[in-house]
């Protein structure tokens, strides 16, 4: 289903020991390549600690990480066994970063990434306990050892919102409140809906135009024209939420009005019958409806 409702290089090598929560030395574990590229890591022989280590490879100097924040990284992840400590997943082969909300992501990861900066390099050797837990995905058991290389892109906290020039505006009767750094509020008129789609930046960001297939990590509130009715909003769930733009992932008057927007801005989008939900989403929205959106598009990856 298309739905919007819905995660400068450093050049170096590193050799060192990672350390757990209480400073206990640990394996020396060798990873190699910058920042942003997909490292090697080589493991050393023998059988994995039995408790987290954590170690900061390269110190960021963005925000620091908060529990309840959307994290945008890239991320290596091994089975640790000590034999072949087989590659997981890598985001550095799907070719786009990886976004996730902190707080249920996987313990070992939510532990290791708090508390550090955005542009960090954490490499962390999760126990069983703190992965997947008694039911892990198919392939893998609930003894595995997991070993993640995280390189953190961007962190988002739950009332993060546009920063930049501008303000309230209005889009064809739609009146949109909410200064910069606001959460936005939203008042439709009661006259018809256009038949066309409209989009207006209210918050001119200062970021790069966003291109497509880029991941975007955004703000949002979708109402229905004629009730009125909110049917989603990610400033209620308290939560950002990232999608890619520009391939059919999302609804194609989003695809339409939100390729080119500065990163960092608030859009205003009236989105028509034929370019939202072509069967509708029951029992909310029918196929017949125009739809509004106020989007913050907190960032382009």
């Amino acid at each position: 289903m298309r739905i919007p409702v819905l995660i400068a290089a450093l050049s170096l090598t590193l050799v060192g020991a990672c350390t757990s929560a209480e400073g206990q030395a640990g394996p020396d574990i060798e990873v190699i390549g910058d920042f942003g590229d997909k490292p090697t890591v080589r493991f050393p022989e023998g059988r994995p600690p039995s408790d987290l280590r954590i170690r900061e490879q390269v110190a960021g100097t963005g925000s620091v990480i908060k529990g309840n924040d959307l994290v945008v990284a890239h991320y290596t992840a091994h089975v640790w066994d000590g034999e072949d400590n087989r590659l997981l997943a890598s985001s550095f082969n799907q070719g786009a970063p990886a976004s996730f909300p902190l707080g249920p992501s996987i313990a070992g990861v939510g532990k290791a990434l708090k508390g550090h900066r955005v542009g960090s390099r954490v490499v962390a050797a999760i126990p069983p306990e703190d992965g997947y837990g008694p039911n892990p995905p198919g392939g893998m058991t609930a003894d595995d050892e997991l070993f993640y290389v995280v390189d953190v892109l961007g962190a988002f906290p739950p009332d993060a919102a546009a920063r930049g020039r501008g303000g309230p505006g209005v889009l064809a009767g739609v009146k949109v409140a909410g200064a910069s750094g606001e959460r936005p509020a939203l008042t439709l008129p009661r006259a018809k809906p256009p038949t066309r789609l409209q989009s207006r930046i209210l918050i001119q960001g200062t970021g790069a135009k966003t291109r497509p297939g880029q991941l975007l990590v955004t703000q949002y509130e979708g109402r229905i024209w004629g009730s009125g009715a909110s049917f989603d909003s990610t400033w209620d769930s308290g939560q950002p939420k990232s999608f890619q733009i520009g391939k059919g992932g999302v609804i194609a008057g989003w695809d339409r009005a939100l390729v080119g927007v500065p990163a960092g801005s608030r859009v205003a989008v009236i989105v028509p019958p034929g370019l939202g939900y072509e069967n509708g989403l029951p029992p909310l929205i029918k196929p017949t409806d125009t739809l509004v959106f106020v989007v913050d598009v907190l960032a382009a990856y």
